[in-house]
């Protein structure tokens, strides 16, 4: 099991998760993108897109850990933008199967709750896009966005954002082909309060997924037993007896002769 983090979200936050599947028979790699958390400096790393984590860090990551355990069926799961480079098919070429948490069409316009849509608007199309241009990064922990990020990573977010699409209108991202050559079966969850990836956002993302066996979750906070999830709750220690283990059982249907 490989998990890919979410866009400047540091491998920490998957580390009660990643025990729970070890603690379940499974090896399991966490790690950070370059120019995240442990991965280096956003700085020296200001050149890096989104699209090189998707393309570059997800299936070297993939390929690390079927390289060590071979003979054995390979998983992934993918939080956010580590969902979207798997629907894209990175890093996807020999899994049994995929989950994808919170992953969607980021589209600012598309954020529903007015206030919400307001910051993420002036973070994503001004603010994160000026740091960048001055810094060679995004202070993303000060503007409330995570760890801190590549200043070209985060102007490539900000014209995806923009498009109604998001990365599939990109031409050069050739998406929506890519979508179609993804074939295993994927587990899609939602969360009910999470103000980004929104019912809305996350239905027409996986529509993309044509070939695919694709099931739909959505989880509310009464699932999980807390009060609150948003778009990083899923992870959080207080949903292990609650939600985990849906995710366990899915993973274990999909693993030969286990016993």
């Amino acid at each position: 099991m490989v998990i890919h983090s979410a866009t400047a979200v540091a491998q920490r936050l998957y580390a009660g998760f990643a025990e729970y599947l070890c603690a379940n028979g499974f090896a399991v790699l966490t790690y950070d993108y370059r120019g995240i958390g442990a991965s280096g400096s956003p700085q020296r790393n200001r050149h890096l897109r989104m699209r090189d984590w998707m393309e570059q860090d997800v299936p070297a990551a993939a390929a690390w850990m079927a390289a060590r355990f071979p003979g054995l069926p390979q998983f992934a799961v993918g939080h956010s933008l580590g969902g979207q480079a798997l629907v894209l098919g990175n890093g996807a070429d020999e899994l049994a199967g995929f989950v994808a948490v919170a992953s969607h069409g980021g589209v600012t316009r598309a954020v529903e709750v007015r206030r919400e849509r307001i910051r993420v608007t002036l973070v994503l199309r001004v603010v994160g896009p000026l740091c960048a241009r001055l810094l060679g990064f995004a202070p993303a922990r000060r503007l409330g966005l995570g760890e801190d990020m590549p200043g070209t990573a985060v102007l490539e977010w900000s014209g995806w954002a923009r498009r109604p699409g998001y990365f599939f209108d990109d031409p050069s991202m050739d998406a929506a082909k890519r979508a179609a050559q993804v074939t295993t079966d994927v587990l899609a969850i939602g969360l009910s309060d999470d103000l980004w990836a929104t019912p809305a956002q996350i239905g027409p993302f996986f529509g993309h997924l044509v070939n695919a066996r694709v099931e739909r979750r959505n989880y509310t906070p009464d699932d999980g037993g807390v009060p609150a999830m948003g778009h990083m709750g899923f992870f959080r220690r207080s949903v292990k007896d609650s939600l985990w283990p849906e995710v366990r059982d899915w993973l274990d249907e999909r693993i030969p002769h286990r016993s």
